[in-house]
């Protein structure tokens, strides 16, 4: 069911809802979080479809906020959607003059009562994300460092205005790098001297799993280029030879180990719904996240040389299970 109103206001949206929900033999919510996606129009589809993919895992109110034509007369359409793609409830408004500065007030009325609030941003992140209007009344922010011109500097820019809460794509996208890394250093080793990440120039995600490692780690950690696609190989030094993860294909990785035969292991690229439905998994914020941030953008500062920490298995740092 599609509800078109032009020029509305959020009691109306609210009395749609109701209606909707009502004539589809729903009258509760049953909704466990407020999902708002700040997107534009060019990228709304695909996002505001993740979101609804995700919504059957994670049942949801979805709040599509885009920004158009700043010197109009304020005010806001809005889209209503029930039971079309998904469970959840979608709700696209469209801003209008000085209604854009102010989609707080916009969507405020519109949360479900009671239930966390997270914040997505697809497309360009912005530089402060909980210092943001929409993003100062969520628990969770969720980035795409991969969405903007230049991810690293985006990367750099996120990590020098973090809040307790922020995350973004580029770490949900390591979780299984970071799972089997930690696997494999589960077994007895030397003690690791250095690593070295490839992948694809200006990758995020390199980014940061360098940052992680070499958090836990305590060595340097070198990201070099590669043809890609994404990060192709994590290979950690040790005086019996390298430990190595290869992903050449972006599907399939090979695990190998001195005096140990190679073991194939599943790595595929996810698609933009896993990575949204892993983050709305844990609404806590995810120190481990801020530690590689910012362990990237020092060693920015310093040239590419981070600086030393102790020793610690990376084991001891698995990924622990999100919770929703």
């Amino acid at each position: 069911m599609i509800i078109d109103l032009a020029n509305t206001t959020t009691r109306k949206i609210q009395d749609a809802l109701t209606a909707s929900r009502h004539r589809m033999g729903g009258p509760a919510t049953g909704k466990v979080l407020t999902l708002i996606v700040v997107t534009d129009e060019a990228a709304q589809y695909d996002a505001i479809r993740a979101s609804a993919e995700v919504a059957r895992e994670h049942p949801c109110r979805i709040l599509g906020v885009i920004t158009r034509g700043r010197d109009a007369d304020p005010r806001f359409d809005a889209e209503v959607r029930v039971g079309e793609t998904g469970p959840g409830e979608t709700v696209l408004l469209r801003l209008y003059g000085q209604l854009a500065d102010h989609a707080d007030s916009v969507v405020l009325p519109l949360l479900v009562p009671d239930t966390p609030l997270v914040t997505w941003w697809p497309g360009t992140a912005p530089a402060t994300p909980g210092e943001e209007a929409l993003g100062a009344l969520a628990q969770r922010r969720v980035t795409d460092s991969a969405g903007g011109a230049d991810p690293l500097d985006t990367l750099k820019r996120l990590a020098a205005g973090y809040r307790p809460g922020d995350t973004d794509f580029a770490w949900a996208r390591i979780t299984p790098w970071r799972s089997l890394l930690a696997a494999a250093l589960d077994q007895p080793h030397d003690d690791i001297t250095a690593v070295r990440v490839e992948a694809e120039g200006d990758n995020s995600s390199a980014a940061l799993l360098g940052g992680w490692l070499s958090v836990r780690l305590g060595v340097p950690a070198e990201v070099s280029p590669s043809p890609g696609p994404g990060i192709t190989a994590v290979r950690m030094s040790t005086k019996t030879g390298d430990i190595a993860v290869t992903r050449p294909d972006g599907r399939v990785a090979t695990l190998s180990r001195p005096d140990q035969p190679d073991r194939q292991v599943a790595l595929h690229r996810r698609s933009t719904a896993e990575l949204l439905a892993e983050e709305l998994r844990r609404l806590d914020p995810d120190e481990v996240y801020h530690e590689a941030v910012e362990r990237f953008a020092k060693g920015l500062e310093a040239a590419g040389k981070p600086a030393p920490a102790p020793q610690e298995q990376v084991k001891a740092a698995k990924p622990k299970a999100k919770k929703s």
